[in-house]
């Protein structure tokens, strides 16, 4: 399939949400790292904030390139840092009237939910810089090959910790750390084959 010409106004609507995304991110992954009790995933997301913090400047750089305004705001945009406020609050509610574990449930679930609009960002700006003919693609390719793995780490790891958290809290038998971080996933398929590889894990451990 011959690339496309693509719609630059609407690209441009994908770059200030994604920007809003991964500011909103670098306040949620604070908030989680205040509820994070286990100490495997309070060290998972000290290290994704700092690579948060990292994607937003790659973002910058995106933008300088593309002549964009990182402060204009868009109603798209306003709706994203809405929802992305809304997650720290749920945190703050859940830490004031919950308890510690029921706190971290909470803040994994929050975290899963803003990195799964944030992967997804990434990936439709992957799939433009493949798919798409114009100049913009060479700066979108570079930011999504520095970008793209580690969001896809970010997700598929949080949602292992969640699930494994969560059956614990229901007095079952989890795998912490959960089988998509001892095997490394990187990708859907990955997380997966791993989550079909716990009940192998869990004979092991006893």
């Amino acid at each position: 399939m011959k690339d496309k010409p693509y719609i630059k106004k609407q690209l441009h609507e994908l770059l200030y949400q994604a920007l809003e995304t991964e500011r909103g991110g670098i306040k949620i992954y604070e908030a989680a790292l205040s509820c994070a009790q286990n100490e495997d995933l309070k060290g998972e997301w000290e290290e994704y904030l700092e690579q948060t913090r990292t994607h937003e400047q790659v973002l910058l750089k995106v933008f300088e390139e593309l002549g964009l305004n990182p402060d204009t705001v868009t109603p798209g945009r306003e709706v994203v840092a809405h929802l992305g406020d809304s997650l720290v609050t749920a945190m703050e509610m859940a830490k004031a009237h919950a308890g510690a574990a029921a706190a971290q449930l909470v803040a994994g679930e929050c975290v899963v939910l803003a990195e799964t609009k944030d992967l997804q960002n990434w990936e439709l700006i992957g799939h433009l810089a493949e798919n798409g003919q114009g100049e913009d693609t060479g700066a979108l390719r570079t930011a999504f090959e520095a970008v793209g793995q580690e969001e896809e780490h970010h997700l598929h790891h949080t949602k292992g910790f969640v699930r494994e958290l969560w059956i614990e809290s229901l007095g079952l038998p989890a795998v912490l750390p959960p089988p998509e971080e001892v095997k490394k996933v990187e990708t859907a398929i990955g997380a997966a084959r791993a989550d079909n590889l716990r009940d192998d894990m869990l004979k092991s451990k006893h």
